[in-house]
């Protein structure tokens, strides 16, 4: 349904040009990273404040608009398509470091800044924001889909990062959430309610949040493994051991193959680990070789350490490409991707089920994971249009998610439910999924915050 005229004027005479309903502007924010697909939207808007971004509110509840919050446009799982139309509320322009407090390390920000130009802000103070997604996000965009990466093991997920937060809810209301203090026991856990929330009960317009000291010393290194399974169980062991990852990746062998074609590498084409020691140099020298004898225990061989920076970067620059890396596997493909969450006993044979799976179907699905806390990704590789290559590999997701389910684990641990995995939200929270439905009607009774995702319908 095309925006209401009365809508439209009002929005124009708030932001004049940062008012949209160009087509070319639509269909720059009618897209996604994967196969999921969805009309553009019918509008887009850029405000540079959270009073306009409550302006646009007042406006869309009074004539229930659907109204879907923007980041970098990189979720996974469809996050940001407006499958049911409406106004995107692009929030790039929204960019500002507001305020960096060092003393109680914490820095307060808009939610357009991306996770690389707040750590270029935060050079000069020894301090870094560590969660690492391996996109360049929008930090507003990474609350939202409370997402983790590469250095989760160590320094934890959004969910441990996000201290407050400023949200405009869907009638145009602002509300803070959270405070600067440590801790809190004040009334329920706001702040957490809209971490994960997936702009379906209002939009994020400022963060503050939780810095970590700049390591004196760090140290990357990439092992090749004979096999799945020994790489997987070399991770459970080194966590069990007690040494302390800064972090700890797993890629299979089409990943390493992927690798290797698209970015010029060397790599053995199976199994690998890639990890990291963050410290003083004394510890990590000691971390990094515990870590290397136990690697050894289980097959780990050809070691490849990289102390500088620029060496480090690129390993992880590597790692961060796997997505268009294992494109490239297949020209002209579009991906499948999921992920699952186990707990760490399980991971094992939860990677490997997964890898007989993806044979089983005569698929190619490279698989890479934040393995030190028990969540792994697989990207399934299909020619758009093909609808029995699809249907195969939503066959393998899907059983990924039940098996990770059976065994105490989740349907995501990172990529968030989206419209992809909103289906089997059942699955996981059974009667929770009312409570969550009655959260939603209480925070959007018009149902208007990003319509279609997340939270199933009711039978």
């Amino acid at each position: 349904m095309p925006i209401p005229v009365q809508a439209a004027e009002a929005l124009s005479q708030l932001l004049g040009a940062r008012f949209s309903q160009s087509q070319a502007d639509r269909d720059l924010h009618g897209v996604s990273e994967t196969f999921h697909r969805a009309p553009p939207p019918d509008a887009v808007v850029w405000p540079l404040s959270t009073d306009e971004v409550a302006a646009v509110m007042r406006i869309c509840h009074q004539h229930r608009i659907p109204v879907i919050g923007w980041g970098t446009g990189t979720s996974l799982e469809g996050h940001a398509l407006a499958i049911h139309g409406g106004i995107v509320i692009d929030l790039m322009k929204m960019d500002r470091v507001i305020e960096v407090r060092a003393g109680d390390l914490q820095a307060s920000v808009q939610p357009g800044v991306t996770r690389e130009a707040l750590n270029t802000e935060l050079r000069a103070t020894g301090l870094f924001f560590p969660v690492d997604p391996g996109a360049n996000a929008s930090l507003g965009g990474m609350a939202a889909t409370r997402a983790s990466g590469t250095t989760a093991v160590r320094y934890g997920t959004m969910r441990d990062n996000v201290l407050a937060l400023e949200v405009v809810l869907a009638d145009g209301r602002v509300i803070r959430t959270g405070t600067r203090a440590a801790k809190s026991s004040a009334g329920y856990d706001l702040t957490a309610l809209f971490v994960g929330s997936e702009g379906t009960l209002g939009i994020i317009t400022e963060l503050t949040l939780r810095l970590h000291g700049q390591p004196e010393e760090m140290a990357a290194a990439v092992c090749a493994f004979g096999t799945l399974e020994e790489a997987v169980e070399c991770v459970t062991a080194t966590i069990q051991s007690g040494i302390p990852m800064a972090r700890i990746e797993f890629v299979d062998g089409d990943a390493a193959r992927a690798f290797n074609q698209y970015a010029g590498t060397h790599l053995h084409e199976g199994p690998h680990l890639m990890v990291e020691f963050h410290g003083s140099p004394a510890t990590v020298k000691e971390d990094a070789q515990k870590f290397g004898e136990l690697a050894a225990e289980f097959g780990g061989q050809g070691f490849d350490w990289a102390t500088t920076p620029e060496d480090r970067a690129a390993l992880w620059k590597m790692r961060h490409g796997a997505y268009r890396a294992c494109l490239a596997l297949r020209p002209g493909a579009t991906a499948v991707v999921t992920d699952v969450c186990v707990p760490m006993s399980h991971l094992a044979e939860a990677v490997a089920a997964a890898a007989a799976d993806i044979r089983a179907e005569g698929l190619i699905g490279p698989m890479v994971g934040h393995v030190g806390d028990g969540n792994f990704h697989s990207q399934l590789l299909i020619m758009p249009g093909d609808e029995a290559e699809l249907a195969a590999a939503k066959r393998v997701a899907t059983r990924m998610a039940e098996r990770a389910l059976a065994v105490g684990g989740t349907i995501t641990g990172e990529h968030g439910v989206g419209v992809g995995k909103r289906p089997l939200m059942r699955a996981q929270h059974g009667e929770g999924v009312a409570v969550m439905a009655a959260i939603k009607q209480a925070l959007d009774p018009e149902g208007i915050m990003n319509p279609g995702k997340l939270i199933p319908d009711a039978n």
